[in-house]
């Protein structure tokens, strides 16, 4: 077994329980902290499959920033545990369903898809260069770029009206 295998599975096991921790913590905070070891342990996985850009912009842009959005926003509100409730029975008799459905159809259009097609009969993807995306990102897609940073900041801002104290 090599290190980059074992590494996998590490990295594989740490995500999922971060993803369950997430789930099923009563903590607002802690579920957030799972969150940035799911999206840690999925830089390194990006790593692993030689897209470096990618896991860098993980790890900058989902650990970094954005979590410390939420943490922000979850101490800004001061929330405390969460209440469980019952679930309606809308979602208790629709939502297996809906997921299988979603789960068949995700299935379908993978086993489809042309980039599935070449990976699996073993062809060589060509990789793609650093600089070849950051050319790509600031020319072709400079208004979704910038658009999602408008988003986040009108989150923040909503946020902080949402913690405003009233008088």
């Amino acid at each position: 077994m090599s290190l980059a295998f074992i590494l996998f599975f590490l990295c594989a096991l740490l995500a999922v329980g971060g993803a369950l921790a997430l789930i099923l913590s009563r903590e607002p905070i802690h579920s957030a902290l799972a969150l940035i070891l799911v999206m840690v342990s999925l830089a390194v996985l990006y790593l692993l499959l030689g897209a470096p850009f990618v896991a860098a912009v993980q790890v900058i842009v989902y650990a970094g920033a954005i979590m410390v959005l939420f943490v922000f926003v979850i101490m800004l509100l001061n929330m405390g545990a969460e209440e469980h409730t019952d679930f309606s029975k809308i979602a208790k008799f629709a939502g297996w369903p809906l997921a299988l459905v979603l789960m068949l159809w995700i299935g379908y259009w993978l086993a489809h898809a042309q980039a599935g097609a070449a990976i699996g009969t073993g062809a060589a993807v060509e990789p793609a260069s650093t600089p070849g995306l950051s050319t790509q990102l600031f020319r072709q897609y400079l208004f979704p770029f910038e658009a999602t940073s408008v988003l986040i900041l009108i989150a923040l801002l909503g946020a902080l009206v949402l913690a405003r104290k009233e008088e």
